[in-house]
């Protein structure tokens, strides 16, 4: 225990009066009031309730801080809780957006695809019907040819007169060959024109 000079005393009894400022901790345990003074006495006494009031106080505050700090790390866990689950969900929406314009790009070719086919089939199908035309043309026209020609040299061995049949005979070879190109000619418009619209 320390024993407080009659400077000392005076000195924290006017600097408790004038400015409340009072001795407080564990340097209470060591003073001893001077034997006989009851006014330092009671300046301990009030100390030492002082410094018991503000070691209260320090404790909640300390126990209130301590109870902010669980709910902030609570808060903290929550919030990195919140912000992992985002972060799945953001790449699961890029992941998504990947699969769709994934998606876009094949339904895309798939449908370039399919329209290369279908003009591939109408320009075969087109091909075929102006083979089966010019095919049909050939047939008519070399069968008339074939069947004037036969009646034109059965009327020459017959000995009959030839004048009208052989001016019919070449009549008609005019008309078949007239007919033949025309027939070619329109064929390979309507290819041409088809071709130029697809």
């Amino acid at each position: 225990m320390i024993e407080i000079t009659e400077h000392t005393r005076n000195v924290l009894l006017e600097v408790a009066k004038k400015k409340k400022i009072y001795v407080e901790g564990n340097f209470l345990k060591i003073l001893k009031a001077p034997k006989g003074d009851k006014e330092f006495e009671d300046y301990l006494k009030l100390c030492k309730e002082k410094d018991i009031s503000t070691r209260k106080k320090r404790l909640e505050v300390t126990k209130q801080v301590q109870k902010q700090n669980k709910e902030l790390i609570a808060k903290q866990q929550e919030n990195d809780s919140l912000m992992g689950e985002l972060q799945s969900a953001l790449e699961e929406a890029k992941k998504s957006e990947w699969e769709a314009e994934k998606l876009r790009d094949e339904a895309e070719k798939s449908k370039d695809k399919a329209l290369e086919d279908l003009e591939l089939l109408q320009k075969k199908t087109q091909f075929e019907l102006i083979s089966i035309i010019v095919k049909v043309a050939l047939f008519i026209i070399v069968g008339v040819g074939i069947i004037t020609t036969i009646m034109y040299g059965i009327a020459l061995h017959s000995g009959r007169d030839t004048q009208i049949i052989g001016s019919t005979w070449g009549n008609t070879f005019g008309i078949l060959l007239t007919n033949a190109f025309s027939i070619v000619g329109t064929i390979m418009g309507v290819k041409y024109a088809s071709g130029k619209d697809s």
